[in-house]
């Protein structure tokens, strides 16, 4: 793992002065060298708290397909881990104004640890409710996992917001892998199918609180003459309009296919387990391969482009969708997937960065990941109910709805643009 971190840094060669005054849009602070370090002990917390989630992908929908009372419930319990995601954005922000960043993620960590725990009591005593109130909870971890790559960004600053961003995601490289794998192997590690593997799950969000300890936030200072935030009707504009939507659909589209993927190449096609786990321990690598090298491309083609290079990836993995249903043809439509979402998450999350004024800085946070993990848990939940009346084809053409809004927000941000380098007398 140290030698993946050592090749996502390369991205700061291209800043170096080692103490730089960081005058932005979200706060006033002076960024030092051990900001670079801190941005590591996030990443690293991130890999091991982010397994949670690739178990949870992996294994819940096959865990609720036995539980649930109807075959449509069956992505139920990943839709209450989004569900809980979502819910658990504002009180993540309110106990991060109040008690920090670092006290806020152990609370949030451990909470999760109880999550788990709750969820095998689920499948243990084989009560549906009980295991997606589990998978509810966990889904609050999440929401204070989220807010990593924020803290991240207010170490280094809203300048090398995608390379922050990038780091981070660069700790879930190794949740990919282990996530599945745990998986499987706490299968049957009791006598009750899967019970083990949300034990792993609580081991790895121990040992990334053990790891929070080490971080020391970043002092943020707001400035004197701005305390309130403004009304949402003030804060929007183009940029903050895009920045979410390229978020919201990379979450959507995300989610809504490959929720759908294990019990449609399991339980429709019948690939096997092992084919089923390849795909998505694949998909979760191409989330976040593309981080190690993130910085540098967005340093050379701009956070607009890395927009349009997100959302061919999304029209490529529709295509694919639509005509194979092979093992070969899941792969490749998962690995598209995973880049798509790769750039379009960084992307967002770098945008946003500079859209909005100083006080603006946890609302505007809030709503964004408020709005991204709602569409989330819309998706999740509605890709059991899509898939239970449509075909494969059916439910991967869904995914083109979004992607049309997307790019709708694009062309508005170009026009906005154009308009405002016309009247500066300039050429885009």
């Amino acid at each position: 793992m140290a030698g993946l971190f050592r090749v996502s840094l390369l991205g700061f060669l291209y800043y170096p002065s080692p103490l730089l005054q960081s005058q932005d849009s979200g706060w006033n602070q002076t960024v030092k060298a051990n900001s670079y370090i801190n941005v590591v002990i996030l990443a690293l917390a991130n890999a091991f708290a982010f397994i949670s989630v690739p178990l949870v992908i992996f294994i819940a929908s096959l865990v609720g397909a036995e539980l649930a009372p109807s075959p449509g419930w069956a992505t139920i319990p990943v839709a209450s881990t989004v569900i809980g995601t979502a819910m658990g954005v504002w009180p993540v922000s309110r106990t991060t104004a109040r008690f920090g960043r670092k006290l806020t993620s152990i609370v949030f960590l451990w909470l999760g640890v109880l999550a788990c725990f709750i969820a095998s009591k689920g499948i243990v005593s084989d009560k549906f409710f009980v295991f997606c109130f589990g998978t509810y909870l966990l889904g609050f971890t999440v929401a204070g996992v989220q807010q990593f790559r924020y803290a991240a960004i207010e170490c280094l600053g809203k300048d090398r917001a995608p390379t922050a961003a990038s780091i981070i995601l660069a700790g879930g490289i190794f949740a990919a892998f282990v996530g599945p794998e745990l998986a499987v192997i706490g299968k049957d590690l009791t006598a009750a199918e899967y019970q083990g593997s949300f034990w792993m799950a609580a081991i790895c969000l121990v040992m990334a609180s053990l790891v929070v300890l080490g971080f020391k936030p970043a002092t943020v200072k707001r400035l004197e003459a701005s305390t309130a935030a403004r009304p949402l009707s003030q804060m929007i504009n183009p940029g903050f309009c895009l920045a979410i939507c390229s978020g919201a659909v990379g979450y959507f589209v995300m989610s809504f296919i490959m929720t759908a993927t294990p019990i449609s190449m399991h339980h429709h096609y019948m690939h096997s387990l092992v084919e089923t786990k390849f795909v998505i321990q694949s998909h979760i690598a191409a989330m976040f391969l593309p981080s190690l090298i993130s910085p540098l491309l967005f340093r050379w083609f701009g956070t607009f482009n890395m927009i349009k290079l997100g959302l061919l990836a999304y029209l490529l993995a529709i295509g694919v969708g639509y005509f194979y249903t092979s093992v070969a043809g899941f792969w490749v439509q998962l690995v598209f997937l995973g880049i798509g979402w790769s750039f379009l998450f960084v992307a967002g999350t770098a945008m946003l960065s500079n859209s909005y004024l100083p006080q603006d800085r946890l609302k505007a946070q809030a709503i964004n990941d408020g709005l991204i993990f709602s569409l989330q848990a819309a998706a999740s939940l509605g890709a059991g109910f899509v898939m239970a009346r449509l075909s494969w084809a059916g439910l991967v053409s869904v995914g083109l709805i979004p992607v049309s809004l997307l790019l709708a927000a694009m062309i508005w941000y170009w026009i906005d643009n154009k308009k405002a380098s016309l009247e500066a007398g300039k050429v885009i």
